[in-house]
C-alpha cells in the first residue's frame, strides 16, 4: 500500500500533545461532587464505568488517525516498472512429425528435444521465445512471450499426433518467421529442429530460407538422430513393438538454410550433443528490450473513512448514554 498524500501523516505528530494534555488534565482535574467522608465507599466494588472512562478518548485518537489517514490517500498498486533488460527473440520451431518418436535419444526425439529446449529457455529469461510446431503443416503453439512459466507449460503438451504427419520444414520455418518479421530486436533468430527429410507443405526450405534473410533473421538448424539405423516403435494389436528404421536427415539441406540465413548447422546424435548444440546457441548476442512499464491504483481511504466514523459514533453514543456526565 502507497500514499498519494504521504506527507499528511505528520498530522500524527500532532495527537502527541493532545494525549500529554489529556494525561495531565486527568491527574490535575478535581471531583465535581464533594463529600465531608468517602470512607464509607472504600469497600464499595467499582463500576464497569470505571473501566469505560477512558474509552471515548481512545476512540477519539483512533478516529483522528483515521482521518489523517484517509487525508493521506491509501491506495493499492499493481504494476510492472519499466526496465531495460538484455535479450533477443527466439522462435523454436519444432517437428512434432511420428519419426520423433524413434529412441536413439532417451526417452524418445522429441522428449530429448523438449526437456533441452526447457533448459534453454530457462537459461535465458530475458528473451522472448514463441514455439512453432510442424509436422505435414504447421501451427504456434505459443507467440513470441516474457513470460516463460506459460511458454513452459505449453511446451511440456507438445506430443506427436497434434497436426496430420509429415515433414513440412519449410511451412514451419515459414510460420516462424512470420512471427518475427515485424520484432524491432535486433537480434532475431529461429531454432528449427528436425529428423527427417522435407515432403510437405507448398513453401519449399530454401524460400522460407530467403525470406527469413531479407527480414535479417538468423535460421539455426539442428538435425535429430543417431547414425545409421534407429529403435522406433510400433503399434501392433495390444502390443509395441521396436523396429530399426534408418535415419534419413537431409543434412544438405539444413546446413543450406543455415547459410543462406548466417546461422549455423548442427548435428545432435545424442542427448549429450543435443544439450551442448542448445549451449552453443546460448552464446548468441543479446539486444535491448523495452519493457512497457503497468501501473493500476485503486483508492481504499473508504474502508478507513468508514471506521473513523464508527469510532465517533461510538464515543458520541458512550458519552451521552452510560457515560454521560452529570452538569
Amino acid at each position: 500500500m502507497v500514499f498519494a498524500n504521504i506527507e499528511c501523516l505528520l498530522l500524527l505528530l500532532l495527537l502527541v500533545p493532545y494525549i500529554i494534555w489529556y494525561v495531565l488534565k486527568q491527574r490535575t482535574s478535581e471531583a465535581t461532587l464533594q463529600i465531608s467522608d468517602a470512607h464509607v465507599y472504600a469497600k464499595t466494588p467499582k463500576s464497569y464505568k470505571n473501566y469505560l472512562l477512558h474509552v471515548p478518548f481512545v476512540l477519539r485518537i483512533v478516529a483522528l488517525t483515521l482521518i489523517i489517514v484517509v487525508l493521506a490517500r491509501p491506495q493499492t498498486t499493481d504494476s510492472w516498472q519499466n526496465s531495460e533488460i538484455e535479450g533477443i527473440d527466439i522462435m523454436l520451431a519444432i517437428d512434432v512429425s511420428t519419426s520423433m518418436l524413434a529412441q536413439d535419444l532417451k526417452p524418445d526425439r522429441l522428449e530429448a528435444a523438449k526437456t533441452v529446449a526447457a533448459e534453454f529457455i530457462n537459461g535465458r529469461p530475458n528473451d522472448n521465445i514463441g514455439i512453432t510446431l510442424f509436422a505435414g503443416e504447421s501451427f504456434t503453439q505459443c507467440p513470441l512471450t516474457v513470460d516463460h512459466a506459460v511458454l513452459l507449460n505449453l511446451l511440456k503438451n507438445v506430443k506427436c499426433g497434434l497436426i496430420q504427419d509429415g515433414t513440412a520444414i519449410g511451412v514451419g520455418m515459414a510460420n516462424a518467421v512470420a512471427h518475427l518479421k515485424d520484432s524491432k530486436a535486433k537480434s532475431k533468430v529461429v531454432i528449427l529442429l528436425t529428423d527427417g527429410v522435407n515432403n510437405r507443405g507448398d513453401v519449399s526450405p530454401m524460400t522460407a530460407a530467403e525470406i527469413a534473410k531479407q527480414y535479417g533473421i538468423r535460421v539455426y538448424t539442428i538435425g535429430v538422430g543417431a547414425n545409421g539405423m534407429a529403435p522406433y516403435p510400433l503399434q501392433i494389436g495390444n502390443t509395441v513393438q521396436y523396429i530399426n528404421t534408418p535415419v534419413e536427415l537431409d543434412e544438405k539441406m539444413l546446413t543450406d538454410i543455415a547459410a543462406t540465413t548466417e546461422g549455423n548447422y548442427f548435428r545432435a546424435t545424442s542427448n549429450s550433443k543435443l544439450e551442448e548444440v542448445y549451449r552453443q546457441i546460448d552464446k548468441l548476442e543479446r539486444t535491448k528490450l523495452n519493457v512497457r512499464e503497468f501501473s493500476k491504483r485503486e483508492e481504499e481511504y473508504r474502508w478507513f473513512a468508514l471506521a473513523a466514523l464508527l469510532c465517533l459514533l461510538a464515543e458520541v453514543l458512550l458519552r451521552n448514554t452510560i457515560l454521560k456526565k452529570i452538569p
